[in-house]
């Protein structure tokens, strides 16, 4: 079922103007060569107690790894999260941890295992940057990241379907459906409506 709030945000991703309260703030380089914002979580790396306090909140945690130098990282910070509305829909939805995929800090892991950076990304499979994951409300309490984990996207999102991925599970639409299927009844939807969604 498409909602009103759904479609806002189809809109918006399409290229129209949605004017929101929160802008969106300039991405900074840290010292350890990645990009920043100032509205990710500030973690103790713990992702269980993450999600928790996420879950707390209402909110998912997403989990993004990123490496110094990564051109398609830029982009995510200077395309996708220099959108408002994706911005607003990101931190109302979701607390975002971002991890180093060649990174050296300790982070403990869902089953209790603590690993640097760079073990965990391969623990988890992440071979791409940025790798985006995302973990629902409802997977808090999980054992492991297998059984937490709602939706990856394995390297750069254009806009559109990074909107896409995070309303398909702050949405809940991954209980029932493939990110396919629903992307094609977004587009589906959208068309019905006139609206040619910009997608590259």
């Amino acid at each position: 079922m498409i909602n009103r709030r759904d479609l806002l945000g189809w809109g918006a991703a399409a290229g129209l103007t949605l004017r929101t309260g929160r802008a969106a703030a300039e991405a900074v380089v840290g010292d350890d060569g990645l990009h920043k914002q100032d509205w990710f979580f500030d973690s103790f790396l713990e992702m269980e107690p993450d999600l928790e306090e996420a879950a707390a909140e209402g909110k998912g945690l997403m989990v993004l790894f990123e490496q110094a130098g990564c051109p398609y990282c830029r982009e995510l910070h200077n395309v996708n999260f220099e959108r408002p509305e994706i911005v607003d829909y990101l931190t109302r939805k979701f607390l975002v941890v971002q991890l180093d995929l060649w990174g050296s800090r300790e982070v403990t892991d869902f089953d209790g295992e603590v690993l640097e950076e760079r073990e965990l990304a391969g623990k988890w499979r992440v071979n791409f940057t940025p790798t985006t994951i995302l973990f629902p409300t409802a997977a808090a309490g999980a054992e492991s990241r297998e059984k937490a984990e709602a939706f990856r996207a394995p390297g750069y999102f254009k806009p559109f379907h990074f909107l896409s991925s995070l309303e398909y599970v702050g949405e809940g639409h991954y209980e029932t459906q493939p990110f396919q299927r629903y992307l094609q009844d977004k587009f589906a939807e959208l068309e019905a409506q006139g609206i040619t969604p910009d997608v590259w």
